[in-house]
């Protein structure tokens, strides 16, 4: 987002607690941990939840509409407001605290949303409608506080900060923010792969897994959110400036002037949208479906006879917990390959070294095992080949029909997940750099380009007398950032045109999967939607619609891999 106009005024002074650089970070970042058990309980237990009330898997993903559309609208409607707030407590943290406040009780709504519609005389239809409802509204507020999640990290970080803090926020973050899977990430699904009816009781937390997850995620968000707005403290913007020097943009001029820049990017950035474009068509079936299908698979195919579908007293907890372990292994191998693919990628032969960020305990091991540059693949060629390694894996999806199997083709899929959500961002970041360059000085840039920053950098702190003890953040002067300006606001309209280019493609894969399913899968899930009358379900037998879909995916994918061809330096 670009900064507020030169003329805001402000007071205070950005802080945030702690008595040590990696604590500081942990704490500032630490709200997006939250936010991935929101994500992660969507992903794995909303699907078979739905399926179990009796929708359609066609009607189902209709339904996922909400995550894009969600990202569409609110991140930069929310980005605009919250940039001129002039609250008492900052630009960030009030969104961010009120927007958690809506996630808590949109999660206890949609795990007690059976008994809340029954205790109101409500049938299963209505119980369908309240939980679609609460869905879609929860990805809206649930985008409110990822919106405002970071940008307080780039409010609070000054400039030599900044690739640092982005690198914690990696870690940590949710898949649906694009970034490399982390702690958060295998945290959740850990949790859901338990039973946690027999770990907790059967009325702690509530009565099934569901719920308990839905509580879980609760808590974990509101934890985490309060940490950080307790850590850290923010400038007060006073006055915008807009008021005085009409400087403020309207709505309609800002997406002319997106759709302008949109349709006249530069061949490298268009490039990289377009691999962006088709990977993300085959990723978002996987990413919404994948727990489901492991699921399906189970519960068709390996599934002991007291958990069959016919016997099974909870079929959503048993498909949920087996989707779960999928994706704790899923995680696991994108966590590990985003540590070690800066050390066996490079750029391509012109662009500057990438910059490895392991954490401090494994660097000494790291760099005893670099590889020799002209043994490493560049970073387009690395992308083409998580691409050709995610179509050749899911192009098995139709023929499962085993679970460890189909196990092991999502552990797989960890592997070119840490790659394309890495090289996406690393290969644009390199063009915005090259076009840093060539911007002339009466365009306000004056430098030659960002400098290469290394995580070992100190950050320039003093310490605030006061108690507690927290250290203040001293960012450049108001000289230097309006140099870094300029560049900066390149950098958020080229970004914000690759968010574009993700996020279409999942209308696309929504379409897709709503023919597929309407015509592999017309009827309620037999599996899940026990309560229907059997003339009700669609076939077992056959072709899985999830897996069809994968496949679908899976040629997109290769698609993508095709387009790499035209991103510099890939072989």
């Amino acid at each position: 987002m670009p900064p507020p106009s030169t003329s805001a005024t402000w007071t205070g002074h950005p802080r945030i607690r702690g008595a040590s650089e990696p604590l500081q970070l942990f704490l500032l970042t630490a709200s997006l941990i939250g936010l991935q058990f929101c994500w992660g309980t969507e992903m794995t237990y909303c699907t078979p939840f739905l399926l179990s009330l009796g929708l359609s898997k066609s009607s189902l993903s209709l339904v996922w509409v909400a995550g894009p559309l969600s990202g569409l609208i609110m991140q930069p409607v929310i980005g605009m407001i919250s940039d001129r707030w002039t609250g008492r407590w900052g630009r960030r943290r009030p969104f961010m605290v009120g927007g958690t406040v809506g996630v808590v009780i949109l999660l206890g709504v949609l795990g007690w949303c059976e008994g809340l519609v029954g205790a109101f005389g409500g049938g299963r239809g209505a119980t369908i409608v309240v939980a679609v409802v609460d869905i879609f509204v929860l990805d809206f507020v649930i985008n409110i506080v990822q919106s405002t999640c970071r940008s307080l990290i780039v409010d609070t970080l000054p400039v030599e900060k900044q690739q640092l803090g982005s690198a914690w926020g990696m870690y940590i973050s949710p898949p649906r923010s694009l970034e490399l899977t982390g702690l958060g990430h295998l945290m959740v699904y850990a949790v859901g792969s338990l039973d946690l009816v027999a770990l907790l009781g059967p009325t702690f937390l509530g009565d099934t897994q569901f719920k308990k997850v839905c509580a879980i995620a609760a808590l974990a968000i509101a934890v985490a959110q309060g940490v950080t707005c307790w850590a850290v403290s923010e400038r007060v913007l006073v006055s915008s400036g807009t008021e005085k020097d009409g400087s403020s943009k309207s709505a309609t001029t800002i997406v002319k002037d997106l759709y302008k820049t949109t349709m006249n990017l530069p061949p490298p950035i268009q490039a990289i949208c377009w691999v962006q474009f088709w990977s993300w068509i085959g990723w978002f079936p996987f990413l919404f479906y994948s727990s489901t299908w492991v699921g399906e698979i189970y519960m068709r195919y390996d599934a002991p006879e007291q958990a069959s579908p016919v016997s099974s007293s909870d079929a959503l907890s048993d498909v949920g917990r087996v989707g779960s372990r999928a994706l704790i292994v899923f995680a696991f191998v994108s966590f590990a390959f985003s540590i070690l693919l800066p050390y066996i990628a490079r750029t391509s032969d012109d662009g500057p070294p990438y910059t490895p960020r392991p954490p401090q305990s494994l660097e000494p091991i790291l760099k005893g095992v670099r590889l020799p540059s002209s043994w490493k693949p560049t970073l387009p060629a690395a992308w083409m080949i998580a691409n050709v390694l995610f179509a050749i894996t899911m192009i098995f999806a139709p023929v499962v029909h085993s679970v460890h199997f189909a196990t092991i083709l999502v552990a797989i899929c960890g592997l070119p997940w840490s790659i394309g959500g890495w090289a996406s961002f690393a290969l644009m970041g390199t063009e915005i750099n090259r076009l840093s360059t060539s911007l002339p000085q009466s365009q306000g840039n004056t430098t030659s380009s960002y400098r290469q920053l290394s995580t070992t950098d100190e950050m320039e702190m003093t310490s605030d007398p006061s108690p507690p003890r927290t250290l203040h953040l001293r960012h450049d002067s108001e000289a230097d950032a309006d140099v870094h300006t300029s560049t900066g606001e390149l950098a958020g309209v080229y970004l914000g045109i690759l968010n574009l280019y993700t996020t279409l493609p999942q209308f696309v894969g929504t379409g897709i999967s709503t023919i597929v399913f309407s015509i592999l899968e017309p009827g309620k899930s037999p599996e899940l939607a026990q309560h229907a009358p059997p003339e009700e379900h669609h076939s077992a037998e056959g072709v899985s619609g999830i897996g069809v879909c994968l496949f679908i995916g899976a040629v997109c994918a290769m698609w993508a891999a095709w387009k790499c061809r035209k991103l510099g330096g890939t072989w």
